[in-house]
């Protein structure tokens, strides 16, 4: 293998090209490197491949450190693409969305966007029926979230990707000069491993995650909802109206919220009788996960029967968002050309909960403040594989 590292400073996009250019699109035959390659507030964009010894290729844009690809092997040895997403960056930077990005600073919703840190109370960007969500994404003004930012790639091999973002202290509304890092490695057993890290210069507040979009069907005008889904988690944390967290943490036990044993998610999504379908317009819910930060055990798996293809989810993290694409409303189209309708995709973000900002002294509830001197570190793997 490769390990030649090639840092960000003085970095060529011409000599990563000629380096890595060659896997890109190799097997999708729908992406351009080209296509990746603009100026966007004043940082170049580019498409990296990663790849294993068995074929599987991740590729990722330093625009959101997005993944934009996941190809990987079905039953019948057909590479196919595991998440939505956008074809070029023109897409990625005019049309809104959360496609494969690297959400921060606090991923999820902060209650009214307000946050409050040794008695001095912080206004964060309201863009979601009053709530700050996902560090107040939104491509105007910039800069609000980093999954609309430019990172900058310090290092990479043929396998492995590290991008840094350095966020200034009120940014967003949020105290404190945070340098953050997200790397992907891809292991040669299918595994791709995503880790996060942050570092302040005040007290503030972190909770990174990945937001892609999963369909792992071939043909990705199929929604989702014949994908199995396990969730290793016997409780939720339910929402109101607005799709805030209460401060209540619920059993699924008897209750469509239960994917302690696989399910199809379509089998109870449509049960509006049942107040948090009703609100949530589907899945958009926190699990609180039975896993209690061991990435060693599985914390969800999502399984196509249509292509045999299934992913599975570790992570340190204490909860999981399960997002059903409920808004997905076929304004955009994917890679394949199709239309992104409702549920062609679905989301496995592993995160602290909802508004822990406002609710860490509640029983079960973690905290995400991060201060001076403390590393923050998240860590995901999506296992890739076939049945």
């Amino acid at each position: 293998m490769n390990s030649t590292k090639i840092f960000a400073k003085g970095l060529l996009f011409a000599a990563i090209a000629v380096a890595f250019g060659s896997c890109c699109g190799s097997n999708d035959g729908s992406l351009k490197q080209e296509d990746f390659q603009t100026t966007f507030l004043g940082q170049e964009t580019n498409l990296f491949t990663l790849t294993n010894k068995y074929g599987m290729e991740v590729k990722v844009t330093n625009f959101g450190a997005r993944i934009v690809a996941i190809l990987v092997p079905d039953k019948n040895g057909n590479m196919v693409d595991c998440v939505i997403g956008f074809k070029n960056i023109k897409d990625y930077t005019t049309q809104p969305s959360d496609f494969g990005s690297s959400v921060g600073r606090y991923a999820n919703r902060i209650n009214q966007g307000k946050i409050t840190i040794d008695g001095t109370e912080y206004q964060l960007p309201q863009n979601n029926f009053g709530h700050c969500l996902h560090g107040g994404c939104q491509l105007e003004p910039f800069p609000q979230g980093w999954q609309n930012l430019v990172y900058t790639v310090k290092e990479m091999t043929e396998n492995s990707i590290t991008m840094e973002l350095n966020s200034p202290d009120g940014e967003a509304g949020f105290p404190g000069n945070v340098v953050a890092t997200v790397k992907y490695t891809l292991y040669n057993n299918d595994a791709l491993d995503i880790r996060w890290t942050a570092t302040t210069d005040k007290k503030t507040f972190v909770n990174m995650t990945n937001h892609s979009y999963f369909n792992l069907n071939p043909d990705h005008s199929m929604p989702i909802t014949n994908h199995i889904l396990t969730l290793n988690a016997s409780n939720f944390t339910p929402c109101d109206d607005t799709y805030m967290t209460t401060g209540e943490i619920l059993p699924v036990a008897g209750t469509p919220m239960d994917f302690t044993k696989p399910k199809a998610i379509g089998q109870d999504i449509e049960k509006r009788e049942y107040a948090q379908l009703e609100y949530g317009n589907g899945y958009d819910h926190n699990w609180v996960l039975d896993t209690k930060g061991d990435d060693t055990e599985c914390a969800a798996k999502l399984y196509s029967p249509v292509s045999g293809i299934y992913v599975e989810v570790y992570t340190n993290e204490p909860g999981i968002q399960f997002y059903s694409g409920n808004f997905l409303d076929g304004s955009g189209r994917g890679k394949q050309g199709q239309k992104m309708k409702q549920r062609t995709g679905c989301c496995l973000e592993t995160q602290k909960f909802p508004d822990t900002p406002n609710k860490s002294d509640l029983p079960g509830w973690p905290s995400a403040l991060l201060s001076p001197g403390e590393v923050y570190y998240s860590h995901c793997i999506y296992q890739f594989g076939v049945e």
